[in-house]
C-alpha cells in the first residue's frame, strides 16, 4: 500500500471501529442501568409495540380489580345493614310474641309498642345507608339513575315464589379490561327495601277495633325513605301516628314478621352469592395481572447476566480500538522519515 500524507486509511478504519464499539458500550450501559432490554423504540420496534399494549392492558386490569374490590366492599356494607335490619325484625317478632301473652294488660302492650315504634324509626335510618354516597337500597318507585348523577341503576321486574311481580334493581360492574358488557360483567343487587319489608294488609283482628275498617287499610303496606310501614291516603289515624308509623305491635301478625324475616334471609343469601362471585372474579384478575406482567417482562426486561458479560466484552473492544486509533495516527510519521525530517 502506498504511503501518503493526505489519507490515513488505517486510522480512519480504527476510528470507525472505535465509534461502533463505543455506541454498543453505551447501549449496554443503558440496558444495565435501566434493567430494560428495549431502551429505545428503535432497539426493537415490534417488541416495543407489543410490550406497550401489554403494559396498558395490565394497568386497565389493575383498575378493574380495584373496582371489583370496591364492589365487594359495597356488598359487605349492604349485608351488614341487612343483618342489622334482620336483628330489628327478629326483635319485633319477639315483642309480638310477648304482647300476645294472656297475662299482659293494655299498659304492657303499650310499652312493647313504644319499642316497636323506635325500631320502625331505626329501619328508616337503615334504608338511607350509603356507600361512598351511593345508595345501598331502593324502593319500587325508584327510577333508573343515569351517570354522572349516580352509577347506572338498572330496573327490572321478576316473579316471587307467589308469582307476584316484584321490582328489582341492580348496578352493573364491568369485570373485563375492555369495558365491554359481553366480555365480562357482574350484576350488583340493590335491595328493594319496600319489597323486603312489605307487610300486606294489617292484622284485621285488631284493626277493626278502631274507627274505620280493615278494608280501607289493606293497602297500608308501603315502605318509603322515612319509615317502616307508612299510611295510604285512606289509612285510619288511630292506626298510624303523625310520623306514619304503626302505633301498636298487635297490628302486625306473627306470620307477617316471619315472612319479612324470610325475605331478609333471601336478600342476604343473594348478597353472599354475589360476594363469592366477585371474589372469584378478583382471583381471575389477579392471575391475569401476574401473567401479563410476566409477558411484558419477557419482552422488556434485560438479562443482567448476559448483558453484564456483553458489557465486559464491549469495554475491552473500546479500549483496544482506542489504542489502535492512537497507533494508526502514528503511521503518518513514516513520511517525515522519508522526507529527511
Amino acid at each position: 500500500m502506498a504511503i501518503t500524507v493526505n489519507t490515513n486509511n488505517a486510522a480512519t478504519a480504527s476510528a470507525l471501529n472505535l465509534s461502533h464499539a463505543n455506541d454498543a458500550l453505551r447501549k449496554s450501559l443503558a440496558r444495565l442501568s435501566s434493567g430494560n432490554r428495549i431502551v429505545d423504540s428503535r432497539d426493537d420496534p415490534g417488541g416495543m409495540s407489543v410490550a406497550y399494549k401489554l403494559n396498558s392492558r395490565l394497568k386497565r386490569t389493575e383498575a378493574v380489580r380495584h373496582n371489583v374490590q370496591n364492589g365487594i366492599s359495597y356488598l359487605q356494607v349492604q349485608d351488614g345493614s341487612l343483618q342489622s335490619a334482620g336483628t330489628i325484625v327478629s326483635r319485633m317478632s319477639e315483642l309480638r310474641a310477648m304482647a300476645q301473652d294472656v297475662s299482659k294488660n293494655s299498659s304492657d302492650i303499650e310499652n312493647y309498642s313504644k319499642e316497636f315504634i323506635e325500631l320502625q324509626r331505626q329501619l328508616g335510618q337503615i334504608y338511607r345507608e350509603k356507600f361512598n354516597g351511593v345508595s345501598l337500597f331502593s324502593v319500587s318507585e325508584s327510577n333508573s339513575a343515569q351517570p354522572p348523577t349516580q352509577p347506572l341503576l338498572n330496573k327490572g321486574v321478576t316473579l316471587d315464589e307467589n308469582l307476584d311481580q316484584v321490582t328489582i334493581f341492580s348496578r352493573t360492574l364491568y369485570t373485563h379490561d375492555s369495558g365491554q358488557f359481553e366480555n365480562g360483567n357482574v350484576s350488583i343487587g340493590v335491595t328493594n327495601f319496600q319489597n323486603v319489608f312489605a307487610l300486606g294488609s294489617l292484622d284485621s283482628s285488631y284493626v277493626v277495633s278502631f274507627a274505620g275498617t280493615a278494608t280501607n287499610l289493606a293497602n297500608a303496606n308501603e315502605i318509603n325513605a322515612s319509615n317502616f310501614p307508612t299510611t295510604s291516603s285512606t289509612a285510619n289515624a288511630e292506626v298510624f301516628n303523625e310520623e306514619g308509623f304503626l302505633k301498636s305491635i298487635l297490628f302486625v301478625s306473627m306470620g307477617q314478621f316471619v315472612s319479612v324475616i324470610e325475605k331478609i334471609a333471601d336478600a342476604r343469601a343473594e348478597n353472599g352469592a354475589e360476594q363469592n362471585r366477585l371474589l372469584m372474579v378478583d382471583e381471575l384478575l389477579s392471575m391475569n395481572m401476574t401473567n401479563l406482567e410476566a409477558a411484558n417482562g419477557r419482552i422488556m426486561d434485560a438479562d443482567i447476566a448476559l448483558e453484564s458479560t456483553r458489557f465486559a466484552q464491549l469495554n475491552v473492544r473500546v479500549q483496544a480500538a482506542a489504542s489502535m486509533v492512537a497507533q494508526a495516527n502514528q503511521l503518518s510519521n513514516i513520511t517525515l522519515t522519508l522526507l529527511g525530517r
